[in-house]
């Protein structure tokens, strides 16, 4: 069974339609998927559609932009209820952020000389939850201003670069906290990975999971082989489910093709477990797995 459990759409940052990532996960002889674009569960139903349509196995999750001791932090938050009050409003304030940076990222880049708009940004994002940084990077290749997103965030979006502006992000362990309490199962993405909170010792991860921490993402393309041999020993030591997965983001990101990492079965029964389990703590009607 081959199991991918980190993938965006267009709802975010993706350049697939959810129905598309879901059809091309089929194509890539994935199994399971989970559908995790950037704090919006706005892909769900249409790649649930797709996924019933198919025979795929769907999980329904997002990726959380958090930040924890002054570094930012992805939380992948599977099966969690999008309608639960704190998480809801959490979402909201951080797609805000998202949108609101735009304006002042657009403006620095003709401070460049460089000839960009908010509309060139707008026809980027594909009617999104919220335009971002990948959708500026996405207008830059556009105008033939860089080559790709990456060249556009090495050059100009990332952090440290001319054009780089931050944004509000949710603290990581109320994060961590409200998917619980919202009836899900919470798992840090590429923790040591480009743009994670360093290196989350063994002391930091224990103290996630006394809050509700359910994983750790081991098997990610930002992670060499040394660095995934001690994150999985630190699982193996706190009892922490591990994941893998390709972050795929369609033509959007170089070398994250669908199933280029995967999670063991076993894993992912422990994952839905633990879901379930907070659901039945919750109280709260949470998103199903279709084809479960």
């Amino acid at each position: 069974m081959r199991i991918d459990l980190h993938t965006h759409s267009r709802a975010s940052d993706g350049t697939d339609s959810p129905s598309e990532l879901v059809r091309a996960a089929v194509d890539a002889g994935l199994d399971v998927l989970a559908i995790t674009d950037h704090d919006t569960a706005d892909g769900w139903d249409e790649a649930a559609q797709a996924a019933s349509e198919t025979g795929l196995t769907l999980v329904p999750g997002m990726e959380v932009s958090t930040r924890h001791r002054g570094r930012g932090v992805h939380l992948l938050a599977f099966l969690a209820d999008p309608s639960h009050p704190e998480l809801a409003a959490e979402l909201a304030r951080v797609r805000g952020g998202r949108e609101a940076r735009v304006p002042t990222i657009v403006g620095r880049l003709n401070d460049l000389g460089i000839a960009i708009t908010e509309d060139d940004v707008r026809r980027a994002s594909h009617g999104t939850a919220a335009s971002g940084r990948p959708h500026v990077a996405d207008a830059l290749v556009t105008l033939g201003v860089v080559p790709d997103r990456t060249a556009a965030f090495d050059r100009y979006l990332g952090w440290g670069r001319p054009a780089h502006v931050d944004r509000y992000a949710t603290p990581l362990e109320d994060m961590v906290r409200w998917v619980s309490e919202a009836g899900g199962a919470s798992v840090v993405a590429h923790p040591w990975g480009r743009g994670g909170m360093g290196r989350p010792d063994e002391e930091t991860l224990a103290h996630l999971q006394e809050i509700g921490l359910t994983g750790i993402e081991v098997d990610h393309q930002d992670h060499d082989q040394r660095a995934r041999a001690e994150l999985r020993a630190i699982a193996r030591n706190l009892g922490l489910v591990t994941t893998g997965a390709s972050d795929y983001h369609g033509d959007g990101k170089l070398d994250h093709d669908l199933g280029c990492n995967t999670t063991e079965p076993d894993e992912l029964a422990r994952l839905l477990e633990a879901a379930d389990a907070a659901a039945a703590a919750s109280g709260r009607v949470t998103p199903d797995v279709v084809n479960r």
